[in-house]
């Protein structure tokens, strides 16, 4: 069942967190676990011309990419976080919008030949809603890849999460959990082939993995 997100209040939370998140010292940097130097690294998007990161946040995995001459976009819902990674990463080339991701994707022309999020928008968007447009966005063979947390064991689907605790203003918003079977389900429905989904396991056992996802146009 749908849930309702509430756009205004989680682009308020979004920018909150940009305040701690975003590094203006920090270096170009592109992992998809939250291990760095943990995992496969780019490599996973293939030989790609030109990358979308959707949730781009602090922008440093897009401007590794464009270090590497990789014409790289971003879009992220924190107008804060857009401004503050706009400004730092322009010089290397990257482009970074403020918008909703739903509708981005919806009335964007361009075709990419890589679509990925890193505990980005494809964790707190609806799969059966985004999914779709994201393969519209997507280059012919073209691959989306996404990282994120896997699910906590029994609890699948939108899970409500709070901003900062317990205590405080109530800023929440929902991230989508499954198993790894259940993503590529979604993807297949999404017209997506070459579908994969695993769990990488944490560098120290017993320490929360890293869910990672591709698959092709």
């Amino acid at each position: 069942m749908p849930v309702p997100h509430d756009i205004p209040a989680e682009t308020e939370l979004w920018d909150t967190f940009a305040k701690s998140a975003f590094d203006a010292e920090a270096e170009p940097s592109f992992h998809w676990t939250q291990y760095a130097g943990h995992g496969p690294g780019p490599e996973l998007l293939g030989s790609p011309e030109s990358v979308l990161e959707i949730g781009c946040g602090t922008g440093r995995a897009l401007a590794s990419l464009a270090q590497q001459g990789v014409k790289a976009t971003g879009v992220d819902l924190s107008p804060r976080m857009v401004e503050l990674a706009g400004e730092r990463w322009a010089p290397l080339g990257v482009r970074i919008e403020q918008a909703e991701v739903l509708d981005w994707l919806a009335t964007d022309e361009a075709r990419y030949d890589a679509v990925y999020s890193i505990f980005g928008a494809a964790w707190f968007t609806d799969p059966s809603r985004l999914f779709p447009l994201v393969r519209e966005r997507l280059a012919p063979g073209g691959a989306f890849v996404f990282s994120q947390p896997p699910a906590i064991p029994g609890a699948y689907g939108p899970q409500g999460m709070y901003k900062g605790g317990f205590a405080g203003k109530a800023m929440f918003t929902y991230r989508y959990s499954y198993k790894p079977a259940v993503w590529e389900r979604h993807l297949v429905r999404a017209g997506f082939s070459s579908v994969k989904a695993r769990v990488v396991d944490a560098p120290e056992e017993g320490h929360i993995g890293t869910l990672i996802v591709s698959a092709c146009a």
